[in-house]
């Protein structure tokens, strides 16, 4: 999830996506407009004896509920900064921090398997909420009873904190709750199973907070479990994927050199199209003296107009910025690369610039769809049937 960097904390950017830009004053909004019945519940919970005519005025409301929609996401940040921290001492590199419309996200650039770890990684971020919910708790105490505005946000804050850490631990994969179920689950589990199923859990409750979100007209539980339920799904799939392209190098899988179509610079846009028609195929390497220069698709070739393709040649509509991958690059890494990049297809190239193949997302595909089928690389390897030691797929591009 991308956003705008607005600072660091502990080495971590922290960044703004677009959405906080619109639920920061949404949250202010309703907060404000809600004054008298916020009150009502901190004096039942809390029993803080507060006026609510003491926080009426023209601008009053309005000023107290931003400070609180602001308070409110500096605990979620807060909050964030637990998973963080432990994450970093247990030695995960965090990518960024991301307020956006449902919360916060912390980006790890690997996620951890091991129980233990997943499971403090979890937990802290709640812990982290319960504190600062003790500490607004704390400050709405010692607060003298005259300075009402002040004494409703620490209350409130104080409640919402509480709330927050509740609400985050319900076994909602990919909430903390979930990701502490699926610790527990792993203790006598493969990660890959006991992932598939805490998202089976987690998706369950997406559709229980749909359920009630549709009925009390919320929206933020609706888009909460949308969330949830895709989250849920994907990461489960990403999982199990990764375990099952354990071991599985870009050689495995890949389509080699002698295997390819290729076009050289020199190809007109006319000739290009009726290879790809002869051919049925929508993107080739374009290769000059062995070394991959570019890569050409379909879409290239019809931005060029019909009576001019003839007088331009393949070099002038292809993408020179290619990105290529190693042979021996991990499986998982490759299918990252295609989804970062928005790419259907990598040259294969060795240390030494050498072309020797190309992988895409179908070859990817068919390997998981082959290796899931046939019991994993190992099952298959072992096979006295498989005529090599490679997984293929012949599909040429």
């Amino acid at each position: 999830m991308r956003g705008i960097q607005v600072g660091r904390g502990f080495g971590i950017p922290i960044r703004l996506h677009w959405s906080f830009l619109l639920v920061l004053p949404l949250f202010a909004f309703i907060i404000g407009l809600d004054i008298a019945t916020l009150t009502e519940l901190l004096n039942d919970v809390l029993g803080a004896g507060l006026d609510p005519a003491a926080l009426e005025g023209e601008y009053l409301p309005w000023v107290l509920g931003l400070t609180a929609a602001l308070g409110l996401f500096t605990g979620v940040l807060l909050h964030e900064f637990g998973h963080s921290l432990v994450a970093m001492r247990y030695g995960y590199e965090i990518d960024s921090i991301t307020l956006w419309l449902l919360g916060g996200l912390a980006s790890f650039t690997e996620m951890p398997e091991d129980w233990r770890q997943e499971f403090w990684i979890s937990v802290a971020g709640p812990i982290v909420s319960v504190g600062v919910g003790i500490a607004c708790y704390g400050g709405f105490l010692v607060t003298p009873v005259d300075i009402e505005p002040l004494r409703f946000l620490f209350g409130y804050l104080a409640l919402l904190n509480i709330v927050l850490a509740v609400f985050n631990m319900l076994p909602a994969f990919p909430m903390d709750g979930g990701r502490v179920l699926r610790a527990l689950l792993a203790r006598k589990r493969p990660h890959a199973r006991a992932t598939q199923l805490a998202a089976e859990v987690g998706k369950l409750f997406a559709f229980l907070l749909g359920a009630v979100g549709l009925l009390s007209l919320n929206i933020v539980l609706i888009l909460l479990a949308f969330f949830i339920y895709i989250a849920a799904s994907g990461e489960a799939q990403q999982t199990v994927m990764k375990a099952t392209f354990e071991g599985v190098r870009v050689r495995d899988v890949m389509t080699a050199r002698v295997d390819l179509h290729t076009v050289s610079p020199e190809t007109t846009v006319a000739t290009l199209i009726e290879r790809m028609f002869k051919e049925r195929h929508t993107g080739y390497p374009v290769v000059d003296s062995g070394v991959v220069v570019g890569m050409v698709t379909l879409d290239d070739a019809r931005d060029v107009r019909p009576e001019e393709r003839e007088a331009f040649l393949v070099e002038d509509v292809m993408s020179s910025d290619v990105v290529s991958i190693s042979p021996d690059a991990d499986a998982m890494e490759t299918l990252q690369t295609l989804r970062e990049h928005d790419i259907g297809r990598l040259p294969v190239v060795t240390e030494g610039g050498d072309f020797v193949g190309l992988v895409s997302r179908t070859d990817l595909m068919t390997a998981f769809d082959v290796l899931q089928g046939g019991g994993g690389l190992n099952s298959i390897l072992r096979s006295p049937s498989k005529p090599d030691n490679r997984v293929t797929n012949r599909r040429s591009w």
